[in-house]
């Protein structure tokens, strides 16, 4: 089952390194659009954001992996497992760095975007953050939180953590240097996925059969769209903000207008329910992880001013390429034959 997906770019002097004794080795590849950061049931995996090809997996978890990502510079990965700890990896070595102790099962962890801290909570109903320049110090505990913790991440320069719970409604908005919570976004379903913009203007929440985007400096709603089933997942292109994407129980992937919520495309090819959905850096491409067990990867191709124009009437351009051993669609043939049948 993947539950989580991550991209992030990373310079070809940043690759991992292979042939470690905790990093599986793999063949060296050349990541031209980011690396994408997956795990599937105990094991965190790397892949070519590009192919999808296997770079390595980190071992050393006991329990199935809920959370994980990479730091801003692609240096370090962090994990959050059901064996109670969230895990510090080197991301080009594979080897473990340190590992955190939890009372329960850590079900979020997130780097802060400066790198120093971690970020992490879980059924403890705590979120705790951990020093990186000191990780045998004791972490600091930012506040009990209403229910088990679904998912984090930092904004404002890393003054401010955004969490959701898994038994209650609402994002809340904590203040780092107090503890305190300074705002409450307040939905019906508790929210399922929650992502800041690339340009820091909107975080996009899921909540039921809802998207909404919110200011990410006022907390004001902007925008909230109905969608035609239980969404999991949705996130916003990161370069023009003219669409994002949603997915969720149907097995589906949406692509919709971010002005209108008007449906652009739909994108067939999951055999189960869709967990997490993540546009690229470039906007040029899109992940969808499934409880299928599968990841896919969307080419949708750079906007020119022509994209743009028909983005915003409502038609939007989808292919990509079948690559062996990782799920890649192609939504064309997909179509076809749907036709056929």
């Amino acid at each position: 089952m993947v539950i989580h997906v991550q991209w992030l770019i990373c310079s070809i002097a940043q690759l991992p390194l292979m042939g470690s004794s905790s990093l599986a080795p793999a063949k060296p590849s050349t990541i031209k659009e980011g690396v994408l950061l997956l795990h599937i049931d105990s094991s965190p995996m790397l892949r070519n954001g590009e192919t999808g090809d296997w770079i390595g997996t980190f071992e050393g978890h006991k329990g199935a992996v809920w959370s994980c990502c990479l730091d801003t510079n692609a240096l370090r990965a962090a994990s959050g497992s059901a064996d109670f700890s969230a895990k510090i990896w080197d991301a080009l070595t594979g080897d473990e760095l340190h590992s955190f102790a939890h009372k329960h099962i850590v079900r979020a962890c997130a780097f802060s975007e400066d790198t120093y801290f971690l970020l992490t909570g879980g059924v403890e109903k705590v979120l705790r953050v951990y020093d990186m320049n000191r990780p045998d110090a004791a972490p600091r505990e930012v506040a009990k939180t209403p229910g088990s913790v679904r998912a984090v991440t930092w904004l404002h320069s890393d003054q401010t953590i955004l969490s959701s719970c898994t038994d209650s409604g609402g994002v809340r908005l904590w203040d780092v240097r107090t503890g305190d919570i300074v705002r409450t976004l307040e939905t019906k379903s508790p929210v399922t996925s929650a992502e800041v913009s690339q340009d820091g203007r909107y975080i996009t929440t899921c909540d039921g059969f809802s998207v909404k985007f919110w200011d990410a400096n006022h907390f004001g709603l902007v925008k909230s769209y109905n969608m035609p089933c239980t969404v999991e997942s949705a996130s916003l292109e990161p370069k023009y903000g003219l669409k994002f994407v949603a997915g969720g129980e149907d097995m589906w992937i949406r692509v919709f207008n971010f002005h209108t919520g008007e449906e652009l495309a739909c994108n067939k090819g999951h055999h189960g329910p869709v967990h997490c959905v993540r546009f690229a850096p470039s906007g040029e491409s899109y992940a969808s992880g499934s409880e299928d067990g599968t990841i896919r990867i969307w080419q949708t191709g750079p906007l020119t001013n022509d994209d743009v124009d028909m983005t915003t009437n409502g038609k939007v351009k989808v292919s990509a390429e079948e690559v062996e051993g990782f799920q890649i669609s192609d939504e064309r043939k997909i179509k076809e034959e749907d036709l056929a049948d």
